[in-house]
């Protein structure tokens, strides 16, 4: 009888895969993404905010959101405010002092409640963000030798997390104090106004949900405590190994959230933690839509007076209504449709001054402005020789940071150092002017706006379009 040929491979050439089982990369990436998913991010903040809840009861002092991504995790009834404080600031061989960003609320709320805690978070493979290690206790740092000069030096010095940052790196950072303070001391700070705030000087602490709290009493005497909560666990090992929890869940919100925010997050936090995963997607995108048609049916009146002058302001176009009364607006978009309410509608059809500069979002809107603001100074030198005092409103799309930039060419062509319409200025040409500014003045008068309004960012793009414009030759 003739053997049967087996059916079993006999040798490994033998031996076929499915195609589909060669590439275990992308099966390890879409378990990924499953486990990064919004309704894992989701939960992971809920039960990180109860961390945030115990150290705000635990020290009874205001919670601050360092920006963006704070906020996720911090109840709106319990949040004093929002501070922004950058981790690349507080980079290895990177480290800075923002000029751009004072963060001067932060120094206003901790003087009238003794301190405060500021909330941040990082992804895995760290145990607390750069931010919260190096950027705020350069803050500190800078703010202490700058308002408390009189004091002993020791009060003055430098702290950090031992545990986070090592001797070398704390040593690297301590010799450039004196550079960021004198840097800081060129933006004519008032600080006799910032040191009435604050009775004495600043000291950061640290606390992790994996820490113990740290004893900010007995320093109490020396010092307003600035505790730097980071909320997040820390995660050693593969995400996919916790079960759906995923460290510094809020980090990156552009990547998953799918348009929600943490007000609405927090607004429908039982409704968005008890849907099945497979529904969520679909219940974000109606409460999303649901907030922009709410916003849209709001007038809102954001506009904010940039002090010590007392006629510029920047807002939204929505701060345009017939409640809000300019002589002159200045309007740095493209202006769409469901950015115009009635009421704005009617401002924009009366005779009020406006001057259009057409500028898309983006990169591109910086372009745009760059090739526009020449048209400024004339349109502003006629609303000054016209009006006493003229309130005047830079506006732009909700988004945009145009306004601001257009804003800082006005404060720093028109008005002195004490917020006043230099006249002289108004019959020189804007060349000639633009001889007189340089880059310390653009600074000192930006100080100006994110006192005003902190959540001011120029970005880079648009500051190039301010500097070519007012420092051309």
């Amino acid at each position: 009888m003739t053997a049967q040929a087996s059916s079993f491979p006999t040798s490994t050439d033998e031996l076929t895969f499915p195609s589909a089982s060669h590439n275990f990369s992308q099966v390890l990436s879409s378990l990924k993404r499953s486990h990064l998913s919004a309704f894992n991010r989701l939960k992971s903040i809920d039960r990180d905010s109860q961390f945030v809840e115990h150290i705000a009861s635990a020290y009874q002092l205001p919670v601050v959101a360092n920006e963006r991504c704070g906020s996720w995790y911090i109840p709106p009834r319990i949040k004093a405010g929002s501070a922004y404080f950058k981790s690349t600031d507080g980079h290895q061989g990177q480290w800075s002092f923002s000029t751009r960003r004072l963060n001067l609320q932060v120094l206003e709320i901790v003087g009238r409640n003794g301190g405060c805690v500021i909330i941040d978070s990082t992804r895995r493979g760290k145990s607390m963000p750069d931010a919260l290690s190096k950027t705020v206790p350069i803050w500190c740092a800078v703010f202490n030798n700058l308002l408390f000069k009189d004091e002993k030096e020791a009060t003055l010095q430098l702290f950090t997390a031992a545990d986070v940052v090592s001797a070398s790196e704390y040593l690297q950072i301590e010799e450039r104090l004196d550079a960021f303070t004198q840097e800081a001391m060129t933006l004519q700070l008032d600080a006799r106004r910032l040191r009435s705030q604050l009775k004495k000087p600043l000291r950061p602490f640290w606390v992790t949900p994996d820490s113990p709290l740290p004893d900010i009493y007995s320093t109490a005497n020396h010092y307003h405590p600035v505790i730097c909560c980071t909320v997040s666990h820390r995660v050693h090992g593969a995400e996919v190994s916790e079960n759906g929890y995923i460290q510094g869940a809020g980090d990156d919100s552009e990547g998953w959230s799918l348009g929600l925010t943490p007000l609405i997050f927090w607004e429908n936090r039982f409704q968005l933690l008890n849907t099945p995963e497979e529904d969520l997607p679909d219940l974000i995108s109606k409460l999303v839509k649901q907030e922009g048609i709410r916003s849209g049916l709001m007038v809102s009146n954001d506009a904010v007076l940039i002090k010590p002058t007392s006629s510029t302001y920047v807002g939204s176009l929505s701060a345009v209504s017939k409640n809000c009364r300019f002589d002159a607006i200045v309007i740095c978009s493209e202006i769409a449709s469901h950015e115009i309410s009635t009421d704005t509608s009617t401002v924009l059809n009366k005779a009020t001054p406006i001057l259009r500069l057409k500028c898309p979002g983006g990169k591109l809107g910086s372009r745009a402005l760059r090739r526009q603001l020449h048209l400024l100074s004339p349109f502003l030198s006629a609303q000054f020789n016209n009006h006493q005092n003229p309130q005047i409103l830079f506006s732009c799309s909700k988004d945009s940071d145009l306004a601001i930039g257009t804003a800082l060419v006005a404060l720093c062509l028109f008005y002195d150092d004490d917020g006043q319409v230099d006249e002289s200025r108004l019959t020189r040409g804007q060349e000639t002017i633009g001889n007189t500014v340089d880059k310390q003045l653009i600074r000192q008068r930006l100080v100006w706006i994110t006192a005003a309004k902190p959540s001011a960012n120029l970005s880079r793009s648009t500051l190039q379009a301010v500097n070519s414009c007012l420092m051309q030759r």
